[in-house]
């Protein structure tokens, strides 16, 4: 079992930075691929980033390819989202999702989520 509790939300303008955190418990955090996800008022969830359990491999949506870092540090049990550049249509809640498994865009193949953080962009 995997607990998940995500932080670094905020409200910023347009053009500006956040880095979210996703603190993990549970002795196997390191085994888990970590992936990013977000949902905005009125739409679907949707993916923006995955990495794979020993970092070796990440992935991501169009929409954050460039801009988007996702990473994470084993020791500390966190995975990190450094979003650069943000533009109002980033304005989401954004979950952090870990899976033993899957290494996927697909949500449904998340097995343990976080309860999410609200980012907000200003144009």
């Amino acid at each position: 079992q995997v607990q998940l509790v995500e932080s670094g939300g905020g409200a910023v303008q347009a053009g500006g930075s956040l880095r979210l955190s996703c603190q993990a418990s549970g002795r196997t955090y390191s085994w888990y691929n970590m992936g990013w996800f977000r949902q905005a008022p009125g739409k679907e969830r949707e993916f923006v980033a995955a990495i794979t359990w020993r970092g070796g491999r990440t992935y991501y949506a169009d929409s954050a390819k460039g801009r988007f870092t996702i990473s994470r540090d084993n020791a500390r049990n966190t995975a990190y989202l450094q979003m650069r550049s943000l533009k109002p249509e980033d304005t989401a809640v954004y979950y952090c999702a870990a899976d033993p498994d899957t290494y996927s865009d697909y949500d449904l193949s998340y097995d343990y989520w976080g309860q999410g953080t609200q980012v907000t962009v200003s144009s």
